[in-house]
């Protein structure tokens, strides 16, 4: 696999999903980046942005087997990861498999179900294995989770612990679609069902599951230049001394960083990163990994505007 046939397979992606969401460039192209980096993704807006429909479509063209789970208060762990019933016939005990065992799960509304089951993921999430009775099962290598949240629905959720919140690689906002964009849905699909199938709306399988690994191995042998680490490293320590930040991102974000440049480099065509590739992704890799003080959120000062005033602030090489 080269750089060439990897950029033909995101074109050919992009222009499937696009037959079902219009707009919403921005996460398209992240949501291919997690992929090829093996990250997981936290998507959030507003009810209605088509989430649930970009991560179906996403995993129909990536030939990944879908899974979702639906959070809610009374979620508990067996419910997710599965659970050992007794066979009376055979006088054993058989495992049936939660709705965790798949490629793509969609944790839909995951912030509205207790921290004890928000927990069972953690596992999961970091080592691709779930434990239940003391064994331990594998996920497989294409394991990848995308968990969205309403920001509006404040009452009745469960914040995402920071352990958890560390383990996605992106947290990406989606926007309202402008005018046209707004115009082209309601002209699209203004006369369809709400559930309109991925078939109806003529989406396939671009790559095949198995390539999904070449890909990924491309990704690795991407270079990172020295001055380039440097400047990753520099601004996720920024992180620890902004004075609107009481805490700031881990180690973990800043590899996290750098595996995300890689793998945005090789989507864009190259086998070398760019301090524009890190600037592009600073944001949704740090902004969800840091904590912003109760000064600074009187004052209005979001995460995100603390991680752009640390990327005007931290010279990037040349």
């Amino acid at each position: 696999m080269n750089l060439e046939a990897i950029a033909n397979i995101s074109r050919g992606i992009r222009g499937e999903l696009h037959k079902a969401v219009v707009g919403q460039d921005h996460a398209i192209d992240l949501l291919l980046t997690a992929l090829l980096a093996e990250g997981h993704v936290l998507l959030e807006g507003q009810p209605g942005l088509a989430k649930t429909l970009l991560v179906r479509a996403f995993a129909k063209t990536s030939s990944l087997q879908f899974g979702r789970i639906q959070f809610t208060p009374d979620l508990m762990p067996g419910d997710v990861l599965g659970t050992n019933l007794f066979n009376f016939q055979s006088n054993t005990f058989s495992l049936t498999k939660g709705p965790i065992f798949t490629d793509l799960l969609l944790a839909d509304e995951i912030n509205r179900t207790p921290p004890k089951t928000q927990a069972a993921l953690l596992q999961a999430m970091q080592e691709r294995t779930v434990t239940i009775d003391g064994k331990h099962h594998a996920l497989g290598d294409h394991f990848l989770v995308v968990a969205t949240q309403n920001p509006i629905e404040q009452e009745g959720t469960y914040p995402l612990p920071e352990a958890q919140l560390d383990r996605f690689l992106f947290k990406i906002v989606l926007a309202y679609p402008s005018r046209d964009e707004e115009r082209a849905i309601v002209a699209s699909h203004g006369g369809r069902r709400a559930t309109t199938s991925l078939d109806a709306l003529g989406i396939g399988a671009v790559v095949a599951a198995e390539h999904i690994a070449a890909m990924r191995e491309v990704v690795t042998q991407i270079r990172v230049a020295e001055p380039i680490v440097d400047y990753i490293v520099d601004i996720v320590r920024q992180t620890r001394e902004h004075g609107a930040l009481r805490y700031g991102a881990s180690p973990r974000a800043a590899a996290s960083l750098s595996q995300a440049a890689r793998a945005y480099a090789v989507l864009a065509g190259r086998d070398y990163v760019l301090p524009d590739d890190v600037k592009a992704l600073a944001v949704p890799v740090l902004a969800h990994r840091v904590g912003t003080s109760v000064g600074a959120a009187m004052d209005g000062v979001s995460a995100q505007a603390a991680i752009n005033q640390i990327l005007s602030r931290v010279t990037a090489p040349r």
